[in-house]
This record gives structure tokens, C-alpha cells and sequence, in this order.
């Protein structure tokens, strides 16, 4: 038997539909430099996954993890 999703109990993400700020633009920059996952940048900015790389794409910023821990954790 297939399992019925109830769409409308899905919460929406508390900034859908509002514009991006210079502010939020410097801080998804910020969370980036930080080698901050894209889910965790979602979070903290209240946008989805894909809003935040659609976002980093039209702000032309890479969100291809470098050759650090995130976090800046010591090994």
C-alpha cells in the first residue's frame, strides 16, 4: 500500500518568497568561506538547499567544499 504525503503539514521555509538582502548576500558569502555545508547555510538562512545554490550561482560563488574541515576543526 503506498503511503499518502499530507503536502500541506510540510513547513515552508520561514524566508520563501522574501528577497535576499545585501545582508543575507554577505552572510551566505561569510557561512561559503567558512567551508559551511549548503543544508546547515539553508538552515541558518531559512531558505532551501536549492535557493541557496541558485543564489550562490547567480552571485557567482562556488559552494565546492575545499580541502578543509568545516568549522575550522582541528584533525
Amino acid at each position: 500500500m503506498k503511503e499518502v504525503i499530507n503536502y500541506m503539514s510540510i513547513k515552508k521555509p520561514i524566508n520563501q518568497g522574501v528577497t535576499w538582502t545585501l545582508k543575507v548576500e554577505r552572510q551566505l558569502r561569510s557561512l561559503v568561506r567558512g567551508n559551511t555545508p549548503t543544508r546547515i547555510i539553508a538552515l541558518k538562512l531559512g531558505r532551501t538547499s536549492s535557493a541557496v545554490q541558485a543564489k550562490a550561482h547567480e552571485l557567482n560563488i562556488s559552494l565546492k567544499p575545499t580541502n578543509q574541515s568545516p568549522y575550522n576543526r582541528k584533525k
